[in-house]
């Protein structure tokens, strides 16, 4: 297959054009990525370091800018309706208003990012590009987390416990993540 068509089917999950069920099932599967990726966590204070921004940017890419997004939305629903979804296997609306909800609420911007890149041939056919595709999505959710954190305990202090701390971390779940990509691509080639 040329480039030029990997770049025209972004994902090897091809879901442009796949049934209702079909995405249905995806939005699912995508709810559970998030949820067990927020459990793999390394706890700090005020924000614990997860696995979210893996998955986050991964369902982006694999899934696309729209179904991406209304995946980490329906996530975040599940969350604020009192499922345990989020870091700590807890939920609730409550939760949206604490250090993590800039985090929480820029993370579906983050996804479409990524798919929106994906679309546009920084996918799993291209590593180079499908990494910094990934690593936008990250900078983005430290961009908003770090802005809605400021409000709680100022620019400095934010940016000191909120972004600093967990720049290294983006990095390597954003090399994670083009690298599953990749791998999701050469499996689909197949």
């Amino acid at each position: 297959m040329s480039d030029l068509a990997l770049d025209r089917v972004f994902s090897p999950l091809r879901p442009q054009g796949r049934s209702l069920a079909w995405q249905a099932a995806a939005v699912v599967i995508g709810s559970l990525l998030l949820a067990l990726s927020s459990q793999i966590k390394v706890p700090m204070l005020p924000v614990p370091m997860t696995m979210q921004t893996f998955a986050v940017t991964l369902v982006g890419a694999l899934y696309g800018w729209r179904l991406g997004a209304a995946t980490v939305v329906a996530w975040l629903l599940q969350g604020a309706i009192g499922l345990p979804v989020f870091a700590g296997a807890v939920g609730g609306a409550a939760y949206f208003a604490g250090p993590t909800g800039g985090y929480l609420l820029v993370f579906p911007l983050a996804a479409a990012l990524t798919g929106w890149l994906a679309e546009r041939g920084w996918n799993g056919s291209r590593p180079g590009l499908a990494l910094v595709a990934m690593l936008a999505g990250n900078a983005l959710c430290l961009l908003g987390g770090a802005a809605w954190l400021s409000v709680l305990i100022g620019l400095p202090k934010a940016v000191a416990v909120g972004v600093t701390p967990f720049l290294l971390g983006a990095a390597l779940k954003s090399a994670l993540a083009a690298a599953t990509l990749r791998a999701f691509a050469r499996n689909g080639r197949g």
